[in-house]
C-alpha cells in the first residue's frame, strides 16, 4: 500500500495494488463537504488520471458513512449571520460550477472506472456525488436520500442529470420531490446501486470487488466507459464510429492477445496494461 497525495485530512488517500482508494474522512459531520475535501479531488484526481498502473478509483467514507451532502449547519450559520463570507448570488453560482467541475465532473471524465462504495449514510451532495461514479456497491445497512427538497434546495453535483439516467424519469422526479429513505435493498430494486454487500466487513468486501475489477483489461475497461459515456449524447452514427476506432486498438493490444490465448489455453488471463 502507498500514500496518495490529497492535502488535506478531509479526504484521505492511498493505494492498494491496482486500486486508488480516496476516502471521506469528517466523522463529525457525517463526513460532510467541505472546501477542503474540494480541494482534495482537485489535488488527487489528476494524479489518478495520469497513472496508468492504477486501474479502479474507489470512493468511500470512513466510520460507516459515506456523505451526507453539504453542511446544513454551516448554511445555517452563514444564513443566521453568524459566519462571515456571505457573498453575492453571482458568486455562489461561480464557485459551485466550479467545485461540481472539480468532483462530479472529474470523476465522469476519469478514463479509469469509479466505483463508490458506500458503508452507511449517502444523502444530498453525497448522493450525487455517488451516482457520479460507473457503479455503486452498498452495505446492508446503508442509506440513500436525495434529501435536497428537504432543505429548500434544488439540487446540486449532477443528481438531476445521473438519476434520471438511472432510474427513469418519473422515477427520479419522485425521488427528488419526495426524499425518501431508501435501503440498501431499495435502492439496489431501483438500479441504484449495483450489489449490496453485510454490514460486517464491508471495507474488505468492497476492496474485495474494486481488486477484482482491477484484474480485468485496463485498456478495455477505459475504451467501454468512454464509449458508453458518449452514448449519452451522440447519435447512432457517432457511437458506431467511435466503436470502429476503439474496437481495433483495445485487439491490437498485449493484453488481447494474452486473453485469446488464456482461453485457449483453459486459465485466467493476466492483464498488463499494454
Amino acid at each position: 500500500m502507498s500514500a496518495l497525495e490529497t492535502g488535506t485530512d478531509h479526504l484521505l488517500g492511498r493505494i492498494e495494488g491496482h486500486v486508488a482508494v480516496l476516502s471521506f474522512n469528517r466523522p463529525e459531520a457525517r463526513n460532510a463537504l467541505s472546501d477542503e475535501i474540494y480541494d482534495g479531488f482537485a489535488k488527487a484526481l489528476p494524479q489518478i488520471a495520469a497513472d496508468s498502473d492504477i486501474r479502479v478509483l474507489m470512493l468511500t467514507g470512513e466510520n460507516d458513512a459515506f456523505c451526507a451532502g453539504g453542511d446544513v449547519k454551516g448554511m445555517h450559520a452563514r444564513n443566521s449571520g453568524k459566519s462571515s463570507g456571505r457573498g453575492s448570488v453571482e458568486d455562489a453560482i461561480a464557485r459551485l460550477r466550479h467545485i461540481q467541475n472539480l468532483v462530479s465532473g472529474s470523476m465522469r471524465r476519469l478514463p479509469q472506472p469509479v466505483i463508490a462504495a458506500i458503508p452507511g449514510a449517502a444523502a444530498g451532495a453525497g448522493l450525487s456525488i455517488a451516482l457520479s461514479a460507473d457503479l455503486r456497491i452498498a452495505s446492508e445497512k446503508a442509506l440513500l436520500v436525495t434529501a435536497f427538497a428537504n432543505v429548500g434546495a434544488s439540487g446540486d453535483f449532477g443528481m438531476s442529470w445521473f438519476l434520471p439516467r438511472i432510474v427513469g424519469e418519473a422515477r427520479a422526479k419522485e425521488l427528488m420531490f419526495t426524499s425518501p429513505r431508501l435501503s440498501a435493498a431499495e435502492a439496489l430494486d431501483l438500479g441504484m446501486v449495483n450489489k449490496v454487500f453485510p454490514q460486517e466487513k464491508f471495507a474488505e468486501h468492497a476492496m474485495n470487488y474494486c481488486q477484482e475489477m482491477a484484474e480485468r483489461a485496463p485498456i478495455a475497461l477505459r475504451y467501454i466507459k468512454e464509449n458508453i459515456n458518449r452514448s449519452l449524447s451522440v447519435t447512432l452514427e457517432t457511437a458506431l464510429d467511435a466503436e470502429g476506432v476503439a474496437m481495433p486498438r483495445t485487439m491490437s493490444t498485449a493484453d488481447h492477445r494474452e486473453a485469446a490465448a488464456a482461453f485457449v489455453e483453459k486459465r485466467q488471463p493476466k492483464f498488463i496494461g499494454q
